[in-house]
């Protein structure tokens, strides 16, 4: 069996993070004793809020320098001394950076074998979609003709946002920092409109797709984009706050929409952690992989070959460099 490769957090970084941050070293590979899983890593999943942990301000906790760093796998077991998994089943947990990992099996769930490729267990299929799908149509509770915008909207959960707002008959709006994005959501996601807010300033922009107010802004984002996008809700809006892609490479959070623009609209706003919806995950999985298996949604992964490219795969995400859901295959 080869060493076990990890990647640990070596400086905090003050802005987008570099490649040098990051450290790769080499361990045994542990042996799984009473009651233990030794799984052999397949995927990673890289995610922006990783960064709200890298400055110590997520809710799921800090990374310190030194630490490995967290995230989620797809890994085959290769050693089991527990009752409920055996060598050969594919899981997902939070094996976290590292071609090898060890389990007591809370928080392990096995791949629903609908799943493919496996790689969807940690993007639309998986934490993103279900975050997607709870802040949607459990939270904001859309209406068929409502105007849906979405920020960050080619990413794993702006992606699913918006599409499944489509299936249930709104008209949505995407906002993304790339003409490949924009052309993906348009040509291929079925959005109905999207604008480069690089190159379009937002209020304007948000204001030129949704003339009769926005009835449902789903925000990955906040900073800048989120204020523009409350001073276009329509009357009766519903916002979700889900990412703060915006305030997640700086130490200075950038200051909040002005409240006046909520009282205007008689709006709701409802903070998202996914954590609270664990229980729709089976009916959002049932759902989900009709409608990939129907063709009503598409999807993109940015993948990345090879633990050790983690870092640099991960920089590019946190530039917004990446195109769809970032992976790393191992």
């Amino acid at each position: 069996m080869a060493n076990n490769q990890k990647i640990l957090l070596k400086n905090r970084p003050d802005a987008i993070p570099v490649p040098s941050d990051f450290e790769l070293v080499e361990t045994t590979v542990p042996t799984a004793q009473q009651g233990e899983i030794l799984c052999k890593t397949e995927f990673l999943s890289l995610d922006p809020y990783t960064r709200g942990q890298i400055n110590g301000r997520h809710i799921s906790g800090a990374i310190h320098p030194g630490d490995m760093m967290r995230g989620e796998t797809v890994s085959e077991i290769v050693q089991s001394y527990h009752a409920d998994f055996k060598v050969g089943d594919i899981v997902k947990h939070f094996g976290g950076w590292q071609s090898y990992s060890m389990s007591d099996g809370t928080g392990m769930q096995k791949i629903d074998t609908r799943i493919s490729p496996r790689s969807l267990a940690l993007g639309i299929l998986g934490m993103p979609g279900l975050t997607a799908y709870a802040g949607l149509v459990h939270l904001a509770q859309p209406k068929a003709g409502d105007t849906v915008l979405v920020s960050a909207a080619s990413g794993a959960v702006g992606s699913m946002v918006g599409q499944i707002a489509k299936i249930m008959g709104c008209r949505v709006i995407g906002i993304a920092g790339q003409s490949r994005k924009m052309d993906w959501l348009t040509d291929v996601a079925g959005f109905d409109g999207c604008f480069n807010y690089k190159n379009e300033d937002p209020a304007l922009a948000i204001k030129r797709l949704c003339p009769d107010g926005v009835d449902v802004y789903f925000d990955n984002v906040g900073g800048d984009i989120l204020d523009a996008s409350m001073n276009q809700l329509a009357l009766g809006a519903r916002v979700i706050l889900c990412g703060l892609m915006a305030q997640y490479n700086t130490d200075s959070p950038p200051p909040g929409p002005n409240p006046g623009t909520i009282i205007r609209a008689r709006a709701t706003v409802k903070g998202l952690v996914v954590y609270d919806h664990f229980d729709k995950q089976t009916a959002f999985l049932d759902k989900a992989t009709n409608w990939i298996n129907s063709g009503q949604i598409k999807f993109v992964e940015d993948v990345t070959e090879g633990l050790a490219h983690a870092p640099e795969a991960f920089c590019r995400l946190m530039a917004g460099g990446n195109f769809g859901k970032t992976i790393v295959k191992i």
